[in-house]
């Protein structure tokens, strides 16, 4: 891994308050390192940091991307109400799911209007809209 990437990992992960164990920065380098933003599932992440050598579980990968969630440098997107996906980008914003190839984009938030929301149930507010359009190919 190039020390650029080991550095923004570092750093991601210090500014939230994190401690940069070593499988935290291996996974926040491969998420951040290149300063783009990225949408995974624990399985490409898990895929991803073995084929730079690290060893890390499956279930570390999924535990800390929860961890990752909760300190507020991801957000997770609930795709068939059994896959998720984990987005660097934690900013608002709608999402393209690439029905045959199971791929998360970003859609365009600028083109995005939402005029109305249904009334919500007395004693409750809206916490976060998400927005995912499903795409296929023609």
């Amino acid at each position: 891994m190039e020390m650029r990437a080991i550095t923004n990992g570092t750093k991601w992960l210090t500014d939230a308050g994190l401690r940069p164990t070593r499988q935290r920065v291996a996974l926040a380098s491969l998420l951040v390192g290149d300063g783009r933003d990225r949408h995974v599932t624990a399985e490409s992440l898990f895929d991803d940091v073995r084929s730079v050598g690290e060893s890390v579980s499956l279930a570390t990968v999924y535990n800390t991307l929860r961890a990752f969630c909760s300190a507020g440098l991801m957000q997770e997107i609930t795709v068939d109400g059994s896959k998720s996906y984990f987005d660097t980008n934690t900013h608002d914003h709608p999402h393209f799911f690439w029905e045959d190839s199971r791929v998360l984009t970003d859609a365009p938030a600028d083109q995005l209007e939402i005029r109305r929301l249904p009334s919500v149930p007395d004693g409750a507010e809206v916490s976060k809209v998400d927005v995912v359009i499903r795409l296929r190919c023609k």
